[in-house]
């Protein structure tokens, strides 16, 4: 490599027209952290450097990190930091012109102690604005696209929005000091319906003391006619119309409105066939019309789109958290979710677990997702299924903190001494006790329910 190469000036680099920097700022910070080396950790929950955008001060922060390392006290002077930045540009790791000793000894003389945390700010206001431009520009590029897709776009647009500002990626760090008042009150302060979302069965409220918590992912895993739909739509209908939880149903396999026959057929105690073929009785119509008003009035939210992905999903999430303080979802079903790309099927129901997961923790919701059994419990003597049964991925297991498992015995034997009643098996309660809970199921009213109610 040349010498005129080696040792070109560094000229600083003027901010594109459209790109917002604090020049200024940055380069004080970079000379406070020679002149004071802990104050990477001190800004640290705060400030990315890769919001630096001048390349010398950055880099210059990234060598002080390195040498603070073996440094046990005092400041990095411009030495040393001449010295790792010609070090790795020898090893061909820096890759722009190393500065000079004269130029790191000028950033030096530049230190103003007490002012990072004030230029570290400006700093990153600036890179937030620049971030919100580029993902202007990146959104009239999506709009004039051809291949422009509504569905997929817009939602992959505002999660890109939600990336503007990084501070709410830094975990925000708590001692247990800090944390332990809270966990007294708790231990003696039972959880209310601002806590908790009940599930519409006592026992499995009781189970899971007091209901669905916030950030939970829960999967309700059966074989095919089992009652899934309907032990989804249970849930829903004790959050919505009992108790006014706001909550959104995603209905990949059911129609609006089979969903809203379906419903007002539970509600209203009306025999499901009745409602098909149109020949309701007025006793029927009279207990219709006594449910309509709480059920119409209920903040249930409902969608039918046969493609559902997890951008469309985070988008629609993010506007019910927002407008309408959107509590649960209920995604009916996993399979039938569009899969984002991946080298094997396992690998990509791995990533929509994740996906569900993380949108529950982000938003603070519940998340219940009716998941599909292998065919394992046919092949058993046992029938009953087992949380190993969950179809396609171990990820889906590891990544729930509840796995129900539906089960009827005269799903399997019609002439079962069960018949009509089904078992909830909690086979994994991350923090809680597991247990079976036995419910009545009323398939003419396309319900389960307690067995103290029937």
């Amino acid at each position: 490599m040349s010498s005129d190469l080696w040792d070109a000036p560094i000229d600083e680099p003027q901010p594109l027209a459209d790109r917002p920097a604090e020049l200024d700022s940055e380069r004080v910070i970079a000379a406070n952290v020679m002149d004071r080396p802990e104050l990477i950790d001190e800004i640290a929950a705060e400030f990315d450097p890769a919001d630096i955008t001048t390349d010398w001060y950055r880099w210059v922060w990234h060598a002080v990190d390195e040498i603070r390392q073996t440094l046990t006290t005092g400041d990095i002077r411009w030495q040393s930091v001449h010295r790792q930045l010609a070090a790795w540009k020898a090893s061909g790791y820096l890759p722009i012109p190393c500065p000079s000793e004269a130029q790191l000894a000028d950033l030096y003389r530049c230190a103003t102690p007490g002012t990072t945390g004030w230029h570290a700010d400006k700093v990153t206001k600036a890179a937030e604005a620049s971030r919100l431009i580029a993902h202007g520009h990146n959104c009239v590029a999506r709009g004039r696209s051809a291949a422009f897709d509504r569905d997929e776009d817009i939602p992959a647009a505002q999660a890109e929005l939600d990336g503007v500002v990084r501070s709410g990626e830094q975990a925000e760090l708590s001692t247990i000091g800090d944390l332990l008042g809270d966990s007294l009150v708790r231990a003696v302060t039972k959880p209310t319906k601002e806590d908790r979302i009940p599930t519409g069965f006592l026992d499995l409220d009781s189970l899971l003391c007091g209901g669905w918590s916030p950030g939970q992912l829960v999967v309700v895993g059966a074989r095919p006619a089992m009652g899934k739909t309907t032990i989804g739509q249970d849930f829903v209908r004790a959050a919505a119309i009992e108790h006014g939880i706001p909550t959104l149903i995603e209905s990949l396999e059911m129609g609006k409105p089979e969903l809203s026959d379906r419903i007002l057929s539970a509600e209203a105690r009306i025999a499901h066939h009745h409602l098909k073929a149109g020949i309701a009785t007025d006793d029927d119509m009279a207990r219709a019309a006594r449910r309509a008003p709480a059920i119409a009035a209920a903040p249930l939210y409902i969608s039918d789109s046969p493609i559902l992905s997890m951008p469309v999903l985070r988008g629609r999430v993010r506007h019910l958290v927002r407008t309408a303080g959107l509590r649960l979802v209920v995604v009916d079903y996993l399979q039938l979710m569009q899969a984002p790309k991946a080298e094997n099927r396992q690998q990509a129901v791995a990533e929509l677990s994740r996906g569900l997961k993380l949108l529950a923790k982000e938003f603070g919701i519940t998340v219940v997702i009716l998941c599909q059994l292998n065919r394992g419990p046919e092949q058993r003597t046992e029938k009953k299924p087992l949380v190993s049964d969950l179809r396609e991925s171990g990820a889906i297991e590891q990544d729930a903190d509840i796995v129900i498992l539906l089960h009827r015995e005269d799903a399997y034997e019609k002439e079962s001494p069960r018949a009509g009643e089904a078992d909830l098996i909690v086979g994994k309660h991350r923090g809680g006790p597991t247990g079976t809970i036995t419910c009545a199921f009323q398939g003419h009213y396309s319900r389960f329910v307690d067995m103290a109610q029937t």
